[in-house]
């Protein structure tokens, strides 16, 4: 189940969507190894307004059990909790990664292009 999306469509999905809080902390590591002074992060991150999701018990499991289809794709944890979430919630996972184009979890996934 794959959408390609342009990176105007994305950024439109930006308006109504949430994170995993496994996925933020990856954002906000990302900018600071990128430099960005975590001031500069924080006011970045609150303007996309993103509802952080929990990473809780039931996710946690997901994402593990995961590993096994997804190993062969190099899918790391932060990809597993994407995915965990988006099967709880019954969404879209949207992602850049074309590995995940092969990927049959019965999960949607939006490719931002």
């Amino acid at each position: 189940m794959l959408a390609e999306l342009t990176p105007e469509q994305g950024e439109e999905w930006l308006t109504d969507a949430c994170i995993s809080a496994v996925n933020f902390a990856e954002v906000v590591a990302t900018l600071t190894d990128r430099g960005l002074p975590p001031e500069m992060i924080a006011a970045k991150l609150a303007r996309l307004n993103l509802d952080v999701m929990p990473f809780g018990q039931e996710q946690a499991v997901h994402a593990g059990n995961l590993r096994i289809e997804t190993r062969h794709l190099g899918l790391s944890l932060g990809d597993r909790a994407c995915l965990a979430l988006a099967a709880a919630l019954n969404k879209p996972a949207a992602t850049a990664d074309r590995a995940w184009a092969k990927l049959d979890l019965g999960v949607k996934i939006a490719l931002v292009r």
